[in-house]
C-alpha cells in the first residue's frame, strides 16, 4: 500500500498531532496517511443521530484495484452494525498529487510545543532516489546504491542527472551504504525523486528515520537547486516527524541533530522497497555506546572496525 486516505462521511476531521508532535489544528475532509505515519484527529458528532455513517480508507498514489476499506461510525442508540443509508464516499482521485502536497506543506508546528530548528546545518546530503537494474534484478537505489551488506563503491552525478528520463544508471551497485555523522552535528537531508525504469513514471514514497525525529524544512517541485531552494525553508515553525513523504519528481528537505549514539536505519517505509534497496544507515557517536557485546555492535562492514 502506498498511501491510505481516510474519510469519515459527513464529518470534518481536525488534525492536532502527527508522529508524536502537536501541530496547529487544521480541518480536512480527507486525511492522507503515509506508511509509518501517525495522526490524531478530533471529530464532532453533530450530524443526524438517527443513522450511522461510513468511515472509508482508500489506496492512492497507485492505480490500485484494492477495494476501499470500510467501517461504521455508530451514533448511539442505532445498532453498531446498522448499515448507513447512503453509499460510501469514494474519496479523491488516486493520482491527485496536488491534494497530497497541499496537506504536507500546510502542516505547521503548534507554537510553544516544538523548538525551532537550528538555523544552519553542518552537513548537507542530497539523496537521489532512482530505480535500477543490478545483476538482472530491479532495485531501488540512493545515489546509485541499493542497500545490502556488500562492498561499497560510489558513482553518480546529481548536477547533470535528468530526473524526468529513464536513465541507464549503468554504474549502479549495491553496498552497505553507511553515512558517518559527527556526533551532535546538524544534518540536512534532501530526498529527490526521479523517473523510474518506466517512461513518464515517478512514485510517492514515505521515508522513516530510526532513533531520531527531524524537522521538515520544505518541499519543492522539479530538481533541488542548492543555491536557491534552501532560501525557501521554513525555519520558524516546521513540524517535527519521524516519517515524511516525497512526491513524484519532487524533493523534500529535512534537518536533524545527530545526537543519539548508534547506527540508525533510514529507509522507505514500504517494506518491499526497503528490501529492494531503498535505504541506508547513519552512524554517530559509536564511541559513546558503551561496552556492549560485539555481536550487536556495528552495521555491515562497521562490525570489523576497531572501537
Amino acid at each position: 500500500m502506498e498511501i491510505d486516505k481516510g474519510t469519515i462521511q459527513g464529518h470534518n476531521m481536525t488534525v492536532v498531532e502527527t508522529d508524536g508532535h502537536y501541530v496547529e489544528p487544521f480541518v480536512v475532509k480527507n486525511l492522507f496517511i503515509y506508511s509509518g505515519e501517525t495522526y490524531s484527529v478530533l471529530i464532532k458528532a453533530d450530524q443526524d443521530p438517527s443513522r450511522n455513517y461510513w468511515a472509508s480508507s482508500k489506496v492512492v498514489s497507485r492505480n490500485s484495484t484494492t477495494p476501499n476499506g470500510l467501517a461504521i461510525l455508530n451514533y448511539y442508540l442505532n445498532h453498531p452494525k446498522r448499515t448507513p443509508p447512503t453509499v460510501p464516499p469514494t474519496g479523491p482521485l488516486w493520482n491527485d498529487v496536488e491534494a497530497r502536497v497541499n496537506q504536507s506543506v500546510n502542516i505547521k508546528a503548534r507554537q510553544g510545543y516544538i523548538l525551532p530548528p537550528p538555523q544552519t546545518s553542518n552537513r548537507v546530503i542530497v539523496m537521489l532516489n532512482t530505480q535500477n537494474t543490478i545483476n538482472g534484478h530491479v532495485h531501488w537505489s540512493i545515489n546509485n546504491h541499493a542497500f545490502n551488506e556488500n562492498s561499497l563503491s560510489y558513482g553518480y552525478d546529481f548536477a547533470n542527472y535528468d530526473i524526468y528520463s529513464v536513465a541507464n544508471n549503468t554504474n549502479a551497485t549495491s553496498s552497505d551504504f553507511i553515512y558517518r555523522l559527527k556526533f551532535n552535528s546538524t544534518v540536512d537531508i534532501i530526498l529527490q525523486y526521479a523517473n523510474t525504469m518506466t517512461k513518464n513514471n515517478s512514485e510517492t514514497h514515505p521515508w522513516h528515520l530510526h532513533g531520531h525525529d527531524f524537522w521538515v524544512m520544505g518541499y519543492g517541485t522539479d530538481k533541488f537547486n542548492m543555491s536557491t531552494d534552501p532560501k525557501k525553508y521554513n525555519l520558524v515553525n516546521p513540524i517535527m516527524k519521524n516519517t515524511v513523504a516525497v512526491q513524484p519528481y519532487e524533493w523534500t528537505a529535512l534537518r536533524f541533530r545527530a545526537d543519539n549514539p548508534g547506527v540508525w536505519a533510514f529507509h522507505c517505509h514500504i517494506e518491499p522497497h526497503f528490501y529492494m534497496g531503498m535505504g541506508l544507515a547513519f552512524e554517530e557517536g559509536i564511541d559513546k555506546v558503551g561496552r556492549l557485546p560485539s555481536s550487536i555492535m556495528g552495521w555491515g562492514e562497521t562490525k570489523s572496525l576497531p572501537p
